[in-house]
């Protein structure tokens, strides 16, 4: 089976679709192609956010996945410096 990526557009069209309530959640998600399962992992996820915030989400989500690996990244080099440090005395 093939995994289909979706867009955030995409996605936020079908949450918007599902909060009308003109058809059920099950029919949207046939007709869209996804499980419900995904559908309220994004409803939780993105909630009742516009195509801008949901860009501004992912922008952060990056941000902040390549700030925790610097961060990681020095604590190495901290912990290392330390081992040397400590050898010598």
């Amino acid at each position: 089976m093939k995994i289909r990526q979706f867009t955030e557009d995409q996605i936020i069209k079908l949450l918007q679709e599902g909060k009308k309530g003109e058809k059920p959640v099950e029919d949207l998600c046939r007709d869209f192609g996804c499980s419900t399962a995904s559908y309220y992992a994004w409803k939780k996820k993105y909630g009742d956010t516009n195509p801008d915030e949901a860009r501004r989400l992912r922008q952060l989500e990056k941000e902040n996945a390549r700030l925790l690996r610097i961060v990681g990244q020095q604590r190495l080099e901290i912990d290392a410096m330390k081992d040397v440090l400590g050898k010598k005395r």
